[in-house]
């Protein structure tokens, strides 16, 4: 199964609106998906802080502030 991480924090509401997203497309794609809040660490904070949320598969960031169904999709089929 592909992993996806997001980098997120508690009180944002595009983080909120990119989860609810992602799991709604749990259902048809296949992925796992780990959820990490950056204000929990300095290192994440000092790399993401205002870019969140921000979705990054193992090969790099996918997309951030909104999620990119497209680029997703893709990566998740292997195209990316």
């Amino acid at each position: 199964m592909r992993r996806l991480t997001l980098y997120s924090r508690q009180y944002c509401h595009l983080c909120h609106d990119m989860l609810a997203a992602l799991e709604a497309l749990r259902g048809e794609l296949a992925f796992e998906l780990t959820v990490l809040d950056v204000d929990a660490d300095p290192a994440l904070l000092a790399l993401y802080d205002e870019r969140v949320p921000v979705l990054v598969a193992a090969d790099g960031e996918l997309c951030h502030y909104f999620l990119d169904e497209v680029a997703l999709r893709a990566w998740l089929a292997g195209v990316k």
